[in-house]
């Protein structure tokens, strides 16, 4: 399997203890959008991005000091450096060598600014949904931008697992920027829901840290194959037969 995340608002860049990385895959499509964000002043962002002032501030002086250059002094390891309700639920931290390397192979986060990330990338700070209405050259927003660069390198990272679906574990919001259609493999969705006054409704922080959490398990128990989630028990949540069909499966809690 291939599982794709979304990333987090959220950032951590204390010292890390983890020495391996890589390199991100599409700099230069990073770069051109840093090129176009640098130009914009805090004021713009703010109204771009629907943020406070204060972190309109911030991501302006982001962009601002952004370097060409990836290292461990500017930037950290993806799953290490986002730090929402996903990644609590992921403990990346908490991964051995071992952890990382299946993570590596198995596991890619989705992003409006560096396209899709494998957990070791490396990653300067930004902010950048995904759904953001930025405009780069022709491209009238992220989704155009990006076009079938995010599908046909999980269609790569697919063929070199040799996985036989991908496990969607991202929000709609980003899981948009991957063309279903051009997929090479099968897609599997995950739902968590809760029972709610005997209605079955998704949390959205406890959902958000349950596909985190189905990542974690996924990863320390070393799945491949998609039978086994059937058996997984993730903060409560177990898998309802009742709810699921062949490509949608639900994970529910009473």
């Amino acid at each position: 399997m291939i599982l794709v995340l979304s990333p987090a608002k959220t950032l951590d860049y204390s010292e890390t203890k983890i020495k391996d990385f890589h390199q991100p895959r599409f700099q230069e499509e990073t770069q051109a959008l840093v090129h176009k964000l640098k130009k914009s002043s805090a004021g713009k962002l703010q109204a771009l991005m629907g943020i406070s002032e204060k972190l309109a501030k911030l991501n302006a002086d982001r962009y601002q000091t952004f370097s060409a250059e990836f290292t461990t002094e500017n930037a950290k390891q993806a799953a290490l450096a986002f730090k929402g309700d996903v990644y609590l639920g992921l403990e990346a931290d908490t991964f051995s060598k071992a952890d990382l390397k299946f993570a590596d192979k198995h596991l890619r986060i989705l992003s409006g600014l560096y396209g899709v990330l494998r957990p070791l990338d490396l990653m300067q700070p930004y902010r950048l949904e995904m759904g953001t209405q930025l405009k780069v050259g022709r491209k009238k927003n992220l989704y155009e931008f990006w076009g079938n660069q995010i599908t046909e390198q999980i269609n790569e990272d697919l063929k070199k697992s040799k996985s036989t679906l991908v496990l969607n574990l991202a929000s709609q919001e980003y899981f948009k920027s991957v063309k279903k259609e051009l997929l090479e493999k099968p897609i599997l969705n995950i739902h968590f829901q809760e029972n709610r006054g005997g209605k079955y409704k998704v949390i959205s922080f406890a959902a958000k840290k349950a596909r985190g959490r189905m990542a974690h398990l996924i990863v320390k128990e070393r799945i491949t194959n998609p039978a086994d989630l059937k058996h997984l028990v993730v903060h409560d949540y177990v898998y309802n037969d009742s709810l699921s069909s062949q490509w949608d499966w639900y994970f529910t809690m009473d």
